[in-house]
């Protein structure tokens, strides 16, 4: 993106309301051009070689061609444009892999707007942008596992980012959550229990207040919770504190 000439992306992701509700969803963000939706690998390819995007937003999990393959294509192909995955779950063994491929971001799909067009301007101008929950663990990862790779662009600024090779991990998580909790609700229930604001939570995570009160709607419903006190005693009980 080069002076008022907006952000072009693709947008690949094979769900047709999980798409559609992206191209609406970044297609309302002021600097931002949606000039292409495609339901798989090798239509995303497609589109990249006929609009020549700044960035594409990649699911991991598709048809015809998944993400993996089709972001070694697309560092092969078209190197100039700027990969970033959005996917449903933190502990995707297949993240690290697009990061070994040459993906240069890495969301969930419960990151709001904002969050997604950050990091897509980020990986456009070559920065990186990690969710926070687990890019400390990806990047040591994948420097244990290519300790001969280049080194990894900067990370954006933000809460939770850390410099490749500060050699700090994230606190461990439970293996398995209770009641289906997900990770990031897990990690929303224990600043609950430290006793943090929504706002503060918002702000520590780098999310929306919106999202933060979705997912603690979630959580209530998941620990059978009628209000925060009654969460902060399942966080003790399950050791989420």
């Amino acid at each position: 993106m080069t002076g008022d000439r907006p952000l072009r992306i693709v947008i690949a992701d094979d769900q047709a309301s999980v798409r559609e509700g992206l191209v609406l969803l970044l297609g309302g963000v002021g600097g931002i051009d949606v000039v292409g939706a495609a339901a798989d690998g090798e239509q995303a390819l497609d589109l990249v070689a006929e609009h020549q995007p700044d960035a594409i937003l990649l699911d991991l999990h598709m048809p015809v061609l998944d993400g993996i393959g089709a972001t070694r294509r697309l560092v092969a192909e078209h190197p100039g444009v700027a990969i970033v995955v959005l996917t449903t779950y933190v502990d995707d063994a297949s993240v690290l892999e697009a990061l070994l491929a040459g993906a240069r971001s890495y969301l969930t799909k419960d990151a709001d707007r904002t969050d997604i067009a950050r990091a897509l301007r980020a990986a456009a101008g070559g920065l990186t942008v990690f969710d926070p929950r687990v890019h400390a663990t990806l990047l040591a990862a994948a420097s244990s596992a290519a300790p001969a790779a280049p080194a990894a662009p900067a990370l954006a600024p933000g809460p939770g980012a850390l410099p490749a090779g500060s050699g700090q991990t994230p606190a461990a998580r439970p293996p398995d959550l209770p009641d289906g909790l997900t990770q990031r609700e897990a990690e929303i229930l224990s600043l609950i229990a430290q006793g943090l604001t929504n706002g503060e939570i918002a702000e520590r995570l780098f999310l929306s207040n919106h999202t933060v009160k979705t997912h603690i709607n979630r959580i209530f419903a998941k620990t059978g919770s009628r209000d925060r006190v009654a969460a902060i005693g399942y966080a003790q009980r399950h050791n989420l504190g």
